[in-house]
């Protein structure tokens, strides 16, 4: 008898926008699987029906966007340490009847540079934050796993700022935008986890001549993957890695944990999502 097809999915609202279905469908006809992952539109008040229907198993998981982490990980039964420590899941699958929950953006963004900067948490220099929303808390999380002992949170809110600040440890300290470029002169590695640069939005404030000429400048947008702090990096010779990478890579836990086989992020992948931006843009 046929193996009955695994199904998976991502949620969130809107949701037609989402590369996720492109990304798993590739590698189920990649690794040749039975299996679909769908994308599904669920509205902030139907989300908790939803999370509760998982656990009848008509889905062996899927994942969780925008706008539904935080509630994903109030509905869920059981959160692993990397859940618990971002705050929010991105990642479910059900086990014997529970709803289980996972976030892997710290993983994701770890994996993208260690791809295209390897060697990027060597430097004993300073990592500079901008943002403190739920990106960040994730981006926060890579960093402090990876030895960074002094992380600076810069926010135009710096109250939220600092309540991060405090909540994940002493190597963490908090700053108004004010303060961005007279903290960029030490700074091995600058993150940009805002939605500043995106189209449509404006230009971060910084002025990327304050950093050093070893550091490393990253942004998880990646529409437009050439954002305006990224071209700037490139201009002035630092070493840049856009956000895309990140999406590629955080979708490698929940595949194998569905399907059973730990995929690959490979050029053709990339290639796959960079050619379907390109398409939208135009």
């Amino acid at each position: 008898m046929a193996e009955a097809a695994r199904k998976a999915f991502v949620c969130g609202h809107p949701i037609a926008h989402s590369r996720s279905p492109k990304i798993h469908g590739y590698w189920l006809k990649h690794y040749g699987l039975v299996g679909n992952y769908e994308a599904i539109d669920v509205t902030p008040d139907d989300f908790g029906d939803f999370a509760a229907s998982l656990r009848k198993g008509r889905y062996v998981g899927g994942n969780v966007t925008i706008p539904h982490k935080e509630a994903a990980f109030r509905a869920v039964d059981r959160r692993d340490a990397a859940a618990e420590e971002i705050g929010a899941v991105n990642t479910l699958w059900v086990e014997d009847g529970r709803l289980c929950g996972s976030n892997t953006d710290a993983y994701g963004f770890a994996a993208n540079l260690d791809d295209f900067a390897p060697g990027w948490a060597a430097s004993s220099g300073a990592a500079v934050v901008l943002g403190a929303g739920g990106a960040a808390r994730a981006v926060l999380c890579a960093l402090k796993q990876r030895g960074f002992s002094d992380i600076r949170i810069i926010n135009r809110t710096l109250a939220r700022a600092q309540a991060l600040a405090e909540e994940f440890g002493p190597v963490f300290s908090a700053h108004g935008v004010g303060a961005a470029n007279a903290l960029l002169g030490d700074a091995a590695l600058l993150v940009n986890t805002t939605s500043l640069g995106m189209h449509g939005e404006p230009e971060l404030p910084v002025d990327l001549d304050r950093l050093p000429g070893h550091a490393l400048v990253t942004d998880i947008v990646y529409v437009p993957l050439e954002t305006p702090l990224l071209a700037a990096a490139r201009k002035r010779g630092l070493k840049a890695v856009d956000g895309l990478g990140m999406l590629l890579h955080q979708a490698v836990p929940g595949f194998e944990k569905w399907f059973g086989i730990r995929p690959k992020v490979t050029p053709a992948l990339r290639d796959l999502i960079v050619g379907d931006l390109v398409a939208k843009a135009a």
